[in-house]
């Protein structure tokens, strides 16, 4: 059973998916904007390709919404965002990353596995295509012709994430019982240590957590004082708000910025608190450059409003967060928190976050503390030592 799951290459979970749009890497952090609302992916992946030296191209990184957003908070940039975009775009990449890898199609799943838990968010797979030489210079034209092109080398590349791997062995998952039944808790895969904010604590504190919950692949907990999930700043929710959420984040409360990023937009009277206080900090700047109106988190963001439909959800004592929606968390822009117990089984979990399309799901008790929160990475290493454990079984 492991021989027949690890005889997969990634290659083989790679099929049909898109090729990346690319940002070179000389491209300012305005060029990055422009191309993340021109197109329907997350984030773009930026390249290093110098044709004089005669070296081979390579993805060096990949920049998001929530990216430029964090960079337009910084105290530098509050007042003069427009200077702020003509940065050059490697200001938004880490120095020492291991966030994106080059991978070969060959590339066993088990090694794919394991850089993913060594750090790597996305693998840059080449995608194996054959065209013939009259196809190959026509996409060559339509390529050097498209913002974005999608060819390096002549070839054309792919993503393998996280997310990727979870939906592979949900496929198989009944090749790993009775592991799937087990409870996160009975695990140890529920993680203490995650990100959160105070719900009247200034939304500017948590610019550090949420780029940090964007390299972890999680996300910001907002709590109340007796530490009750009251909702979450997820890096997926700010990017649909576009970069004038920036703005928001540099003025209002947590909690004010949870009524701000919920679906339907922000309410005119949260718009108007934001303008008074740009204006009281003497911040006319991103007042300027960032003129907010409810209509913006449509009108900015990089998807289709066909992508969003408006739900239809209640709400219980105030609490923003949901356990058994059916709409997908991902398909609309919430502030609410997917949760579960630390009695759910891990198949229930992975279902939950594949539905609602994230890569964690946090842990509460009855009371609706959190204590913790599960991700893709913890599960990973779960299924990783499970397929070493049946393949030595295999061998004994």
């Amino acid at each position: 059973m492991a021989a027949h799951l690890l005889a997969h290459e990634v290659a083989d979970l790679c099929l049909g998916k898109p090729p990346l749009r690319s940002l070179c890497v000389s491209a300012t952090i305005g060029e990055a904007l422009i191309s993340l609302k021109s197109c329907e992916e997350n984030c773009i992946s930026v390249w290093d390709c110098d044709h004089f030296k005669n070296v081979d191209c390579i993805c060096v990184g990949k920049i998001c919404m929530v990216d430029i957003i964090c960079f337009l908070c910084r105290k530098e940039n509050v007042n003069s965002p427009s200077l702020a975009l003509k940065t050059p775009v490697t200001a938004l990449l880490p120095k020492d990353s291991v966030l994106v890898r080059h991978v070969q199609p060959s590339t066993s799943l088990l090694e794919a596995i394991d850089l993913i838990l060594q750090g790597a968010q996305n693998l840059v797979v080449p995608i194996e295509t054959r065209f013939s030489g009259s196809s190959r210079r026509k996409l060559l034209q339509k390529s050097s012709s498209t913002r974005g092109c999608t060819l390096h080398d002549g070839r054309e590349f792919c993503w393998l994430t996280q997310d990727d791997i979870i939906r592979y062995f949900m496929s198989s998952i009944g090749l790993f019982s009775p592991l799937p039944t087990a409870s996160i808790d009975a695990l140890g895969i529920v993680s203490t240590e995650f990100l959160s904010i105070g719900y009247h604590s200034s939304a500017s504190l948590a610019t550090e957590a949420i780029s940090r919950s964007l390299v972890d692949q999680t996300s910001v907990a907002i709590v109340d004082e007796d530490g009750v999930l009251i909702g979450e700043i997820s890096p997926f929710t700010l990017a649909c708000c576009g970069e004038t959420v920036a703005a928001a984040i540099t003025t209002l409360t947590a909690g004010e910025l949870l009524a701000y990023i919920d679906c339907g937009g922000p309410p005119e009277d949260i718009v108007r608190v934001v303008k008074e206080r740009l204006k009281e900090r003497n911040l006319e700047g991103m007042l300027e450059e960032f003129e907010i109106d409810p209509s913006d988190i449509s009108s900015n963001s990089s998807l289709s409003d066909e992508e969003f439909p408006s739900p239809t959800s209640s709400r219980s004592s105030g609490v923003r967060y949901n356990k058994s929606s059916s709409y997908s968390a991902r398909m609309v822009r919430r502030a609410e928190a997917i949760v579960c117990y630390p009695g759910s089984s891990l198949v229930a979990v992975m279902v939950q976050a594949i539905a609602h399309r994230v890569n964690y799901v946090w842990v509460i008790e009855e009371d609706c503390s959190v204590v913790g929160i599960v991700t893709f990475a913890n599960m990973l290493q779960v299924f990783r030592d499970q397929l070493e454990s049946m393949m030595l079984g295999h061998f004994d």
